[in-house]
C-alpha cells in the first residue's frame, strides 16, 4: 500500500475546506449581484486552489504532488483569464443560469450551482489528492507520472490553440461585418478542422492527464471515474453537446458536422 491513509483524510478535507470557502465567497458575491454565472469564474480556482492545497498538506512524493499543482494552476490560470474577460464583458447573467434556475430560491440556487459545483471540484480532482499523499513506486509503473505531466501540457496547449484560434476567426468575423464584407459563418481551419471541439478536447487531456500522473501509484488507478466525470460534463453537462443543440439549426454548421470529427481530432472525411 503506496498511500499514507491518514495524510489522505488530512489532505481531503483541507481541499474540501478550501474549496468550501472559494463557493461560499463566490456565492455571496453573486447573490447579492444577481449574476449567478460568476460560478463559472471560480471552476478553474477551485481545481489550483485543490492541487495547492493538496501539494502543501500531503506527504507523498513531492517532485509529482508540485508537478501536479504546477500544471494545474497553469490550467486554471488561463482559463480564469478567459472567464473574467467573459464576465466582464456583459451585464447580464448568462442566459443558462437564468432559464436553469428560474423560479429558485436562495438555498435551491445555492446547492443547485454552488454546491454541486464543489462536489464535482472534490470529485475530478480526486486523482490529485491521492497523488499527494501516496508515494512512487520503484517498478516501471513510476514512468506513468512524466508521461501523465506530458499529457496534461499536450492537452493545455491544445486547448490554448484552439481558443486562440477562435478568438482570431471572431475578430476577423467582426472585422468584416464592419466593412460589409461576408463574414465566414463556421470556424473549420486549423484544430476546428479536425474537431468542433478541441478546446473542450485539449481540457479533457488535461484531466486524463492528471490520472496518469496519479496512477503511478497503483490505489489511484481507481479513481478513473474522476476523469470520466470530467469528460461527462465537457461533453454533455456544459460544453459541446450544449453548443452544439444551439448551432445545429444553421445549415452551415449542419454541413460543418457533416464533415469535421465531433469531439476527438481526426482528419478530414474521417470525422
Amino acid at each position: 500500500m503506496t498511500v499514507d491513509t491518514a495524510n489522505l483524510r488530512r489532505v481531503v478535507g483541507a481541499s474540501a475546506a478550501a474549496v468550501g470557502v472559494l463557493q461560499t465567497a463566490t456565492a455571496v458575491v453573486a447573490l447579492r449581484r444577481g449574476r449567478r454565472d460568476y460560478a463559472d469564474g471560480v471552476w478553474g480556482p477551485g481545481l489550483a486552489a485543490v492541487a495547492l492545497t493538496s501539494a502543501a498538506v500531503g506527504t507523498g512524493d513531492p517532485w509529482r504532488r508540485w508537478a501536479l499543482a504546477a500544471a494545474t494552476t497553469a490550467w486554471a490560470t488561463r482559463l480564469e483569464t478567459l472567464m473574467l474577460k467573459r464576465l466582464r464583458g456583459s451585464d447580464e447573467e448568462d442566459e443558462r443560469y437564468t432559464e436553469f434556475l428560474e423560479g429558485d430560491g436562495t438555498p435551491t440556487v445555492v446547492a443547485k450551482v454552488f454546491g454541486t459545483q464543489a462536489v464535482a471540484q472534490l470529485l475530478v480532482s480526486a486523482p490529485v489528492q491521492l497523488a499527494a499523499a501516496s508515494a512512487l513506486p520503484r517498478g516501471r509503473r513510476k514512468w506513468l507520472f512524466p508521461l501523465g505531466i506530458g499529457v496534461m501540457v499536450a492537452g493545455g496547449v491544445v486547448e490554448a490553440l484552439a481558443d486562440r484560434q477562435k478568438s482570431r476567426f471572431m475578430a476577423e468575423k467582426k472585422k468584416a461585418k464592419d466593412e460589409g464584407r461576408e463574414a465566414p459563418e463556421v470556424l473549420d481551419t486549423g484544430l476546428w478542422g479536425l474537431s468542433r471541439h478541441p478546446n473542450y478536447f485539449g481540457d479533457s487531456l488535461v484531466w486524463d492527464g492528471a490520472w496518469l500522473a496519479a496512477a503511478a501509484s497503483a490505489p489511484a488507478g481507481w479513481t478513473l471515474p474522476a476523469p470520466v466525470a470530467m469528460s461527462y460534463f465537457l461533453v454533455y453537462a456544459t460544453g459541446a453537446k450544449r453548443t452544439e443543440d444551439r448551432m445545429e439549426d444553421r445549415p452551415a454548421y449542419r454541413d460543418y458536422q457533416d464533415r469535421v470529427s465531433f469531439f476527438v481530432p481526426l482528419p478530414k472525411g474521417l470525422g
